[in-house]
């Protein structure tokens, strides 16, 4: 054992890459487990460290961690990117718990059905151009500040930025509209924790291709419909 935090997950994004977002952030070293096969993956269920088991789970400070949430929220308070009092805390959720849904549309999008993408793709830019951005563009200009909450990086500003880079890989022109922000992305990108995250050979994952989601669907033995939640669910839920 290292010391360093292990990551046990798929070799891809889906839950655990704002975890690798935040522990980028915060400097943090940190090491992989990831599994190919259901096999492997059952074997690490049947070790009894997942409590419901589920992944992502995050092995730090001699805890098997589990659920996302709980997880981030973990790294964020232990590396103090969680605010400074309990007012700044519930900003950086408000922020933080907006993204999520944000990320969720894009995360599942490239689950989609054939025959719904183009509509799913155009619903999910309505979203992020008319519900969500329009949200923190209006944070930044009435805050005043270089950043969300307070006046230094928390958890809000990375996941922001992981969810600005998302959207802008479904279309590159989606923070057109919003100045801000753009400031936004240049200048958090700069921060050195964060460039090393963003550079070539790093520990930041490439997004679901078809080959990839084809080694999720044999991992995770679900159908399209089933036990994961395709874009027509997400649609009728936002």
């Amino acid at each position: 054992m290292t010391g360093k935090p292990v990551l046990h997950y798929f070799n891809g994004r889906g839950r655990m890459e704002s975890i690798r977002w935040l522990l980028a952030a915060a400097g943090v070293e940190f090491e992989e487990e990831l599994f190919e096969t259901r096999e492997e993956f059952e074997k690490l269920i049947q070790g009894g460290a997942l409590m419901y088991d589920q992944v992502p789970m995050v092995e730090i400070d001699g805890m098997n961690l589990v659920q996302t949430r709980a997880i981030l929220r973990y790294i964020a308070t232990k590396y103090d990117l969680y605010g400074r009092n309990l007012e700044e805390q519930a900003w950086i959720d408000m922020y933080v718990e907006g993204l999520r849904d944000l990320s969720d549309m894009i995360m599942y999008f490239p689950l989609s059905l054939p025959e719904e993408k183009e509509m799913n793709l155009e619903y999910i830019l309505q979203r992020a151009t008319v519900r969500f951005f329009p949200v923190y563009e209006k944070a930044l200009r009435d805050h005043g500040q270089d950043f969300l909450v307070g006046n230094r990086l928390s958890w809000a500003d990375v996941q922001l930025l992981e969810v600005i880079l998302m959207a802008e890989e479904c279309e590159p022109s989606v923070l057109s509209g919003f100045p801000l922000l753009q400031d936004f992305k240049v200048r958090s990108s700069q921060i050195p924790t964060i460039n090393r995250f963003l550079q070539p050979g790093s520990q930041r994952k490439l997004a679901l291709d078809e080959e990839s989601i084809k080694t999720v669907k044999d991992i995770f033995k679900f159908e399209r419909g089933m036990f994961l939640k395709n874009m027509s669910t997400i649609v009728a839920e936002y």
